[in-house]
């Protein structure tokens, strides 16, 4: 419990001053190690890895669009585009220590707002839904982890500490610390959970998730199952009257029945 309380500390602290070109960089480096067990050395970390190599123009480009020019940054988002698969506009407001795994296809659009600690995985998208100027993309709150492919479009805010799921589609707010999937993006749980393990308040385990159409399905089929005990039928076709009856000629025992179950029946149907 005191590991999780010093975890959450991590992305609950206030914020400090406002880092220094230098000090973002070195951030976005260190931050490589916490979350990528395949790093070993800084040179390699900044040899190797599109992801940094992108966030590194990026940090140029956008210290120079915030002093009033337009070109130049454009033109260090397109190259680090053509060099790293990665295209982040200069206008852009990410935060501290924010790593790119992998990289190829992320898109990040004018009017983002990324906060501290977020990963993001290849191919995501933080898109717009309109063509009108202004706020139109999203926002990530500190400690965000956005699995691969996944879209998070319009300007919706994604709370602290949350993860979307791999190819999600995400168009509603999510709130802090809890988990969405799917397309469209469904919030399904709460991550403020005592006995996960994370680094330095950040959970990367964005492969354990949920699916909340296979347990609303998993749910009518055991409903169905009851009533069809209540009444004395059995199985799927008309005239099942004992147990034995069961889905004996179905090609959805695999999908309909427990695990233990299909392995039974589809072994025995091979005989």
């Amino acid at each position: 419990m005191d590991a999780f309380v010093s975890n959450q500390s991590t992305l609950d602290a206030p914020k400090s001053k406002p880092e220094t070109l230098s000090a973002l960089i070195r951030g976005d480096i260190d931050c490589v190690f916490q979350r990528d067990p395949a790093a070993r050395t800084r040179w390699e970390v900044m040899t190797t890895y599109p992801g940094v190599h992108a966030i590194l123009l990026y940090r140029v480009a956008n210290a120079l669009w915030r002093r009033g020019w337009r070109y130049v940054p454009r033109f260090l988002s397109y190259i680090a585009r053509i060099w790293t698969s990665i295209d982040i506009h200069p206008g852009a407001t990410i935060g501290s220590r924010f790593f790119i795994d992998h990289g190829a296809g992320v898109v990040i659009g004018e009017t983002a707002e990324v906060g501290d600690d977020v990963t993001l995985y290849h191919g995501v998208t933080l898109g717009g839904v309109s063509w009108n100027r202004g706020k139109r993309h999203p926002t990530l709150g500190d400690g965000v982890v956005v699995g691969a492919g996944a879209k998070v479009l319009g300007p919706i805010e994604i709370g602290k500490g949350a993860r979307v799921g791999a190819n999600s589609v995400v168009i509603a707010p999510v709130p802090e610390y809890r988990t969405v999937v799917g397309i469209p993006g469904k919030v399904v749980r709460s991550r403020k959970i005592a006995d996960e393990k994370r680094v330095d308040g950040i959970d990367l385990n964005h492969h354990l998730m949920p699916d909340p159409v296979a347990e609303a399905v998993s749910c009518l089929l055991e409903r169905i199952r009851q009533l069809e005990e209540q009444v004395g039928v059995y199985g799927c076709l008309p005239g099942g009257e004992n147990p034995e009856d069961e889905c004996k000629q179905c090609d959805a025992v695999q999908v309909c029945e427990p695990v233990d179950v299909a392995l039974k029946k589809s072994s025995s149907a091979g005989r």
